[in-house]
C-alpha cells in the first residue's frame, strides 16, 4: 500500500472501502484521516465513487442538501446500482442501518456538461424534465450514524444507503416543495405528516449550485441524472423487512421494501 493510501483521503477512502467489501464497521477515524474541510471530503467522495463503479456501476444521480434556506448546500454522487424504481425491494445486504426519508427527486433529460462558464437558474431548470416522489435509504458504513466527525460522513457518501424513486410527473412547474404537505407510512401507519419539512427551503436552489459544482468536479450532469434533494420527514429508523411509502398528496408517492 502506498504512502497516500495510509494518509489522507487516499487512507479515508480506504477505510470506507474496506467496511463497504467486509460488511463489518468502520472503528473511530484517526484524526490525521478526518478531513479538513468540505472539498477534502468530496475527494475522499471522488475515489471511493470511482471505485464502486465496478461494483455498483457508473454515477446515475446525487444526493444533495442544505442546513439552511440560505446555507451553503453539500453533495455526493450516487451510483446506478443503489437507484431503485417504484415497488421495488431493496436487497437485505444492500444496506446495514435503514433510515428511511421522504424527499423530492429531479430527473434530468438534458445533459449539463461540464464548462467554465456558470450555469444559471433558467438554463439548469430547462433541463429538468420531470419530477419524482422519492425514498433515500440512509445508512453508514459505521456503527453508528452520525458517530464520526461531520466531515468522515460527508466523505461516506453523506451517509447513502439506496433511493428509490416514484414515477414522473412531467407537469411539475407549479409545485411548491415548501408548502407542499408529505406523509411517510411505515408498514401501513402514518408516522409523519405535515406540509414542506426540507432544511434546505426551496429544493431548486440546490439544482443550480450542483449544476455548477458537478462541473467543478469533472462530472458534468449526463442526461437521465436523477438527484434527491432533502429530507421532509426528517429520518425514521427501520428494521429490515419493512414497508415504507413516501406520499405527496395530489402531486406523487413512491413506495419500496427494505428486505
Amino acid at each position: 500500500m502506498s504512502e497516500s493510501e495510509h494518509t489522507g483521503a487516499g487512507g479515508l477512502a480506504t477505510l470506507l472501502l474496506a467496511a463497504r467489501r467486509s460488511g463489518v464497521p468502520a472503528g473511530d477515524v484517526p484524526t490525521a484521516l478526518v478531513p479538513a474541510d468540505v472539498v477534502a471530503a468530496y475527494e475522499v467522495q471522488d475515489r471511493v465513487a470511482e471505485a464502486l463503479k465496478e461494483q455498483l456501476g457508473p454515477i446515475g444521480g446525487w444526493k444533495v442538501g442544505a442546513p439552511t434556506p440560505e446555507g451553503e448546500p453539500f453533495a455526493a454522487p450516487v451510483h446506478a446500482g443503489t437507484i431503485y424504481a417504484d415497488g421495488a425491494v431493496v436487497p437485505a445486504d444492500r444496506m446495514r442501518l435503514i433510515g428511511a426519508e421522504a424527499e423530492i427527486a429531479y430527473r434530468f433529460g438534458k445533459a449539463l456538461p461540464t464548462r467554465v462558464e456558470p450555469y444559471g437558474e433558467g438554463e439548469v431548470l430547462e433541463a429538468v424534465a420531470s419530477v419524482h416522489a422519492a425514498i433515500e435509504g440512509v445508512d453508514t458504513r459505521f456503527e453508528a450514524m452520525n458517530s464520526q466527525e461531520k466531515f468522515v460522513h460527508f466523505a461516506d457518501q453523506m451517509n447513502h444507503g439506496a433511493m428509490i424513486i416514484g414515477p414522473a410527473v412531467t407537469d411539475w412547474r407549479g409545485l411548491v416543495p415548501v408548502e407542499q404537505a408529505v406523509e411517510m407510512v411505515i408498514d401501513g401507519k402514518v408516522v409523519v405528516a405535515h406540509r414542506g419539512g426540507n432544511s434546505a427551503g426551496d429544493p431548486r436552489r440546490l439544482l443550480v449550485w450542483l449544476a455548477n459544482e458537478a462541473s467543478r468536479r469533472g462530472y458534468g450532469i449526463p442526461e437521465g441524472t436523477v438527484v434527491i434533494t432533502g429530507s421532509m420527514t426528517g429520518t425514521e429508523f427501520v428494521p429490515h423487512g419493512t414497508d415504507v411509502t413516501a406520499r405527496f398528496p395530489g402531486f406523487s408517492e413512491v413506495s419500496a421494501r427494505f428486505a
